[in-house]
């Protein structure tokens, strides 16, 4: 397989320069010189991605693990990843491979897969529904991930992304097509904590949350770190926010523990269920992981009635079709 593939998304310029147009950096890159992400390379004035086909981790997920909540629950996605990200977060639980690019990776063991071997460990798993591009942000392993989910999506199998959701407009559009959900990272709700927590901008992340929940399944996962993005105020707006684009979306607020650079204490369980109650307010359906909870639960938004149960297993109560046998509202959950 090719480990050197010309990249998409970029323009040449004088000098042998480069102007990467993956992502919302738009990184002018000199010869020899990597991008932000660590893994588009300038050489000799033509950009390449160097992790094609480099898979850093592999494993059968259920969907819950995503998470996705509303999006067939029960069954299960292989999941795979690579190495690099456009974000530096300062909490990155995967940073041993987010946080690297091809110089760090060289002691990596990676896998070598084509599609048709992804697509035969698919089928292997009888629950399984598809591909989650995973572990690391999938944006900036695009080429790969792009020509694996039209792949995938023609042999009738369901593609999904983990993702930052910081990527251009264009690349973004090419590949909706061919994907049927997608959670989103909304890290926070304030342009500081965008620029100094995570290198990136709050404006493009929301782009992509619109376009995508246009297109497909999403759904949003929002780390809660204290001192930093944890009060009632910034999760009253995000949750309107949110609801402005639409109601339904599931929101999963993340309990926070100390993780690469971080040392904060972890999120206290106090502030979860305030942030909960809070953007219950404006959201259909929000639930509170890295916690044991009875908040992994879905209920019914019109009577509260239990619908899925995720204590023990995935439990199906109250639900008849998609639709709530207590009161008949329509529930939005794919797959049931």
């Amino acid at each position: 397989m090719d480990r050197l593939k010309e990249a998409r998304y970029y323009d040449k310029t004088e000098g042998r320069n480069v102007i990467c147009r993956l992502c919302p950096h738009e990184c002018k890159i000199a010869p020899g010189k990597f991008g932000i992400c660590r893994v588009r390379n300038n050489i000799e004035g033509t950009l390449y991605t160097c992790n094609y086909g480099k898979i850093s981790a592999l494993a059968m997920d259920p969907v819950e693990k995503k998470p996705l909540y509303h999006f067939y629950p029960g069954k299960y996605l292989l999941s795979l990843g690579t190495f690099g990200c456009n974000f530096r977060c300062g909490f990155c639980q995967n940073h041993h491979i987010a946080q690297c690019g091809v110089s760090e990776g060289n002691g990596y063991d990676f896998y070598e897969s084509d599609q048709s071997y992804l697509l035969k460990l698919c089928m292997q798993e009888e629950d399984c529904i598809g591909i989650a591009y995973t572990y690391n942000e999938p944006g900036i392993w695009y080429e790969y991930v792009l020509e694996t989910a039209a792949y995938i999506k023609s042999r009738g199998f369901k593609n999904v992304l983990v993702t930052n959701g910081y990527i251009s407009e264009g690349a973004l559009l090419e590949l909706l097509p061919y994907i049927d959900a997608m959670n989103i990272d909304l890290k926070g709700f304030t342009e500081e904590y965008y620029r100094n927590v995570c290198g990136g901008d709050l404006d493009h992340v929301r782009k992509t949350i619109r376009t995508a929940a246009s297109e497909c399944h999403v759904e949003i996962t929002t780390l809660i770190v204290p001192g930093l993005n944890d009060s009632e105020m910034e999760m009253d707006e995000l949750s309107k926010w949110l609801s402005s684009v639409k109601p339904s979306i599931p929101l999963h607020l993340s309990r926070y523990f100390p993780m690469y650079k971080m040392k904060e204490e972890p999120t206290s369980v106090e502030t979860l269920n305030m942030l909960k109650k809070t953007a219950d307010r404006n959201l259909e359906y929000v639930y509170i992981g890295n916690l044991q909870s009875k908040a992994v639960n879905t209920n019914c938004p019109k009577c509260s009635a239990l619908l899925i149960r995720r204590t023990g297993g995935i439990h199906m109560e109250n639900l008849e079709d998609g639709v709530c046998s207590k009161c008949g509202k329509i529930i939005d959950i794919k797959g049931i």
